[in-house]
């Protein structure tokens, strides 16, 4: 795979594009804190994914759905964790930041690791942000329609009348197989991302309120993704106030100076450095992904050690 040009924005906040100085994996990554199942907006369902995971050896798994623990919940009722692997369960909710157009969509997204599955008041928050995303979700739809770019009939093959978090990658999944879009980058850059004709803003919970609900349900909750954390350590340091625990330094589309300047903020600020694939799986298989990551060991206990503290 090729790298993505510089002046080439990625469409996506997680660009799948492999970076021009990849850092190279000294083996297997035992550890992954961050991937999407059909809960979300992935393609492997829950049980499936932890499967995959478990195949090419990771250890520690997190499973961590946009707005949901359902995946979480389904693989721990069904007893479908894999032999010698250890699920943290997780949640990636994506906050919005209205006010900060300097921001990718004006949002940052925050990873929550280890809350309570039971925890009442999470759940009612989560069931908020999913609300927002069907409302999203539907409106998005009806701007296609009025484009001439109806994707009613690839929706009619989905059943989306479950509570899951409805994101903008089964929108472009259907505007491919509707014939509108060549891949799901090709349709953000063209039709659903900011600034094309059928965005819809973010509606939902801010960073600080999402780290407060995290920490509430006794969870972890890291900054996921954000390299812009080098240049724009300010942001990073006001949540760190809010309660902010973890730096998402280890990712597989990071290049390795973007890497080890990660891991230094992340010091710098006493930040858990966390990673993970965060894998999809429109752009290839979880083992294609997995063999472009490395998150240490190391990277793991130290979020098993804050969750079993907080």
């Amino acid at each position: 795979m090729t790298a993505r040009p510089p002046n080439r924005p990625p469409a996506r906040r997680h660009d799948p594009v492999e970076p021009p100085d990849p850092i190279v994996p000294a083996g297997p990554s035992p550890v992954d804190l961050h991937a999407h199942s059909t809960r979300s907006d992935g393609v492997l369902e829950p049980a499936v994914l932890l499967a995959a995971a478990a195949e090419v050896g990771v250890r520690t798994f997190a499973l961590t759905d946009h707005d949901t623990l359902a995946g979480c919940r389904d693989v721990i009722a069904s007893g479908s964790i894999p032999h010698g692997l250890e699920l943290i369960p997780g949640v990636e909710i994506n906050a919005v930041m209205p006010d900060r157009a300097d921001l990718w969509e004006s949002e940052l997204h925050v990873l929550g690791f280890g809350m309570d599955l039971a925890d009442e008041p999470f759940e009612a928050a989560l069931v908020a942000q999913r609300g927002h995303r069907r409302e999203r979700f539907e409106r998005t739809v009806a701007i296609l329609r009025g484009l001439g770019l109806g994707i009613d009939a690839q929706l009619a093959r989905l059943d989306l009348r479950s509570d899951d978090a409805l994101g903008r990658p089964t929108i472009a999944r259907a505007l491919i197989g509707a014939g509108h879009a060549s891949s799901v980058e090709d349709a953000f850059r063209r039709l659903i991302g900011r600034g094309c004709p059928a965005y819809v803003p973010r509606a939902g919970l801010g960073p600080v309120e999402a780290i407060a609900a995290i920490r509430a349900a006794g969870g972890v909750a890291a900054l996921a993704h954000f390299r812009e954390a080098v240049e724009r350590p300010e942001i990073v340091s006001e949540l760190v106030e809010a309660g902010l625990e973890g730096l998402e330094v280890y990712y597989r589309s990071f290049d390795r100076p973007t890497t080890e300047a990660m891991r230094e903020r992340a010091a710098e600020l006493g930040l858990l450095a966390t990673g993970g694939s965060d894998y999809h799986g429109d752009t290839g298989t979880y083992a294609e992904a997995h063999a472009r990551l490395w998150v240490p060991t190391e990277a793991a206990t130290a979020v098993a050690r804050r969750i079993a503290r907080t």
